[in-house]
């Protein structure tokens, strides 16, 4: 007999609920466990983050290498030093010498290049002129006075050469009748007379000798006063030349300080005439740096004004003394109290440096 059996389920029963928390407590859950690295794990962050800090160290030292070896404490020797300061040219202020005068002329205005030769101001020359005149004539009186001394000076050496001519016929008679009356043969008076003319000529050829020398002399006189008159002569024409300024040497006219019909006396300064074949920088050393240059080193001049051009120059002066920071002058590095001031001659063939421009220049340091 089939007996089927019935499976009833039972039911599920719930589990209890959890037992309540006294008061002010709070459920705190259990800490969730972290797996620990590896060693091989910590070793790799380890290379890693060396491998990064010397690439950066690297990439510092090619951006800022200068930075970077100052840091670690360490830097090569500077091979130059920079200074800092202004162009100046020798200059000469060009005045009228031994002059009083308007002036008349004035051509050139400042900035203006001029050659050497070229006329830059001119006086009224009317006056000096007028003295040429004067001296040219006093010449030629004196040329023709020294005409009137040898012609007279002729004439008395001819005087001369009568009189010994009659002093030698003096002789002979004298002669003549002092033998005769020697012999009897002829008077006592006619002796005496021939002794007399005979003292006669004689006296006249030393007058006239006198004379002779006194037209050689006044001959000699002449010729002085000629000397003298030519000299005033070329005085006159000196001081004609003065009237006229003109430029001893090339430049460029840096100050116009006199204007048309201005009265001009001797030393007034007319223009100012800058030479700007011979250039120099003007700059200022530190008292810890001077003894680092020398005379003749070489500089590398350069300018704002023509960015990446290089002027070639030379150390031409080192103050001997040491004098205050000029408050209108830095160094290129730092204002100090003390500075010595130096020249650097510059070659300017161009003509671009300028007086008063600002430039830089890196002056070669010896090795050793």
């Amino acid at each position: 007999m089939n007996q089927s059996t019935d499976l009833k389920e039972e039911p599920v029963s719930a589990p209890p609920p959890a037992s309540p928390l006294p008061p002010g407590r709070a459920i705190i859950p259990a800490p969730i466990a972290k797996p620990r690295p590896s060693l091989s794990t910590l070793r790799g962050w380890i290379i890693a983050g060396t491998a990064a800090l010397l690439l950066s160290l690297g990439i510092a030292a090619w951006q800022w290498p200068a930075t970077w070896k100052e840091w670690i404490g360490w830097s090569e020797p500077a091979t130059s030093l920079l200074v800092s300061g202004n162009i100046e040219a020798h200059q000469s202020v060009l005045s009228f010498k031994t002059v009083q005068a308007p002036i008349t002329e004035l051509p050139f205005d400042e900035g203006k290049w001029v050659t050497s030769g070229t006329l830059i101001a001119r006086a009224d020359d009317a006056d000096y002129r007028q003295q040429v005149a004067i001296a040219e004539a006093a010449l030629e009186t004196q040329r023709r006075q020294l005409a009137t001394a040898e012609q007279n000076l002729v004439a008395a050496q001819k005087t001369v050469t009568s009189d010994e001519a009659d002093l030698e016929l003096k002789k002979l008679d004298y002669d003549r009748y002092q033998t005769l009356w020697t012999h009897g043969n002829a008077p006592t008076q006619q002796r005496d007379q021939a002794a007399t003319a005979l003292k006669q000529s004689q006296a006249s050829l030393e007058r006239d000798q006198a004379l002779e020398l006194v037209a050689a002399k006044t001959i000699d006189l002449a010729k002085a006063n000629i000397q003298s008159a030519d000299e005033s002569v070329r005085m006159a024409k000196i001081v004609l030349g003065y009237t006229t300024l003109v430029a001893p040497f090339d430049g460029v006219i840096l100050v116009r300080q006199a204007e048309l019909g201005e009265l001009a006396v001797p030393g007034m300064p007319v223009v100012t005439l800058a030479d700007l074949d011979h250039v120099w920088l003007r700059a200022y050393i530190n008292e810890t740096d001077i003894g680092r240059i020398r005379l003749g080193a070489e500089a590398r001049v350069t300018t704002d004004t023509y960015p990446g051009k290089t002027y070639r120059g030379r150390i031409s002066f080192i103050s001997s003394s040491a004098e205050f920071t000029p408050k209108t002058v830095e160094t290129h590095t730092e204002r100090v109290t003390l500075v010595y001031r130096i020249k650097i001659d510059i070659d300017n063939p161009t003509h671009e440096l300028v007086p008063g421009m600002p430039a830089d220049a890196a002056i070669a340091l010896p090795t050793s």
